[in-house]
Formats: C-alpha cells, sequence, structure tokens
C-alpha cells in the first residue's frame, strides 16, 4: 500500500464531502486513516503460517469464537463477527495460533462473509487434513447503518473433506453451538 497516495486521497475525499482538511479536527485524518488502512488490510501481505504443524494425532480439533473483523467490498463498512474452526487431523496438528493468523489472514481484507469462510476451509483443506468445517457468524454495517437498516446477522458455513457428509458434521456443530453432543 503507498501510504502517502492514500493520505492524498483521503485529504481529497475530505475536499469533496465539504469539509476542510486543514480544520484542526481533521488535520490528522489522512495520516491516521492511512495507518488503519495498513492495519485493517494487513491480510493481503500476511501468511497463515500453517506449514508449522506438530507431530500428534486427533479425533478432531474444534477451535470455538475466533473473532475477526473485515471490511465489506460492497460498501467498504466493517463487518465482524466469530469463526468457528473444525478439522479432521491427518497425523500433525496446527497450533492454535495458526488458526488464528489464518482467519485474519482474510478477514483484513476487501471482502465478503461468504468467500472469507470457503477460503479459510479451502487454506485448510489444502494442508492435508481429512476433512474441514468452518462456521461463520456476522453482522455487517452495511446493512444496519444503511439500506435496510436491519440488525440480522448472517451465517455462512463450508465443509471439506470428512464433513462434507451431513452425518460427519453433527457432533461437532453442537459442540460449537454449545449444545449437548454424543461426543461428550
Amino acid at each position: 500500500m503507498n501510504k502517502d497516495r492514500v493520505k492524498k486521497l483521503v485529504r481529497e475525499l475530505i475536499i469533496e464531502l465539504g469539509e476542510d482538511p486543514t480544520r484542526e479536527g481533521l488535520r490528522g485524518t489522512p495520516d491516521r486513516i492511512a495507518d488503519m488502512y495498513e492495519e485493517i488490510f494487513a491480510g493481503y501481505d500476511s501468511d497463515s503460517e500453517l506449514s508449522v504443524q506438530f507431530s500428534e494425532d486427533s479425533d478432531a480439533v474444534v477451535v470455538k469464537d475466533i473473532k475477526f473483523y473485515s471490511m465489506c467490498e460492497h460498501h467498504m463498512l466493517p463487518f465482524f463477527g466469530k469463526v468457528s474452526i473444525a478439522y479432521l487431523p491427518s497425523g500433525r496438528v496446527f497450533g492454535v495460533s495458526k488458526l488464528v493468523r489464518l482467519v485474519e489472514k482474510y478477514a483484513k481484507r476487501l471482502q465478503i462473509q461468504e468467500r472469507m469462510t470457503k477460503d479459510i476451509a479451502d487454506e485448510l483443506h489444502a494442508q492435508g487434513v481429512k476433512g474441514v468445517m468452518v462456521l461463520s457468524e456476522a453482522e455487517h454495517l452495511c446493512m444496519k447503518m444503511r439500506g435496510v437498516k436491519n440488525d440480522a446477522t448472517m451465517t455462512s458455513a463450508a465443509y471439506r473433506g470428512f464433513y462434507e457428509r451431513k452425518e460427519n458434521r453433527e457432533d461437532v456443530v453442537a459442540i460449537i453451538r454449545n449444545a449437548k453432543s454424543s461426543l461428550l
């Protein structure tokens, strides 16, 4: 990202909105927005580090409620929520922080929730695990503060490998949803 260009564009936007970019409250705004964009769009340059694995096996690994913040590519307004990931290892497991980084890699981009969910599942499945399930639930400010102005939340899901069959995912979905599971 070219931060100087972003600063210039933000300054021009402030002028187009009818404001004075030299006004006290707006004087540092182009710098702050350029810094913010560098942080919230860091997913374009990040590495989820999924190649770092540990020799171990498990019947199922579930990481629930990974918080994320993203930006809707249609209106450039935030959407945010939680992602839960379940996978069946194939002799190796990932550190929990690697799964959090995987979510951040895709969330910190101009994005739609459905693609983010699919991309997380695809990258994890490409590591050779037997099955992957990714569930994401989010609130979208592009819908809350404009347009239909509704507080609905959206859930999206992606299933790969073993979890593509509905009967293979019911117990894990119950764990994620805090319902009683026959696994426990």
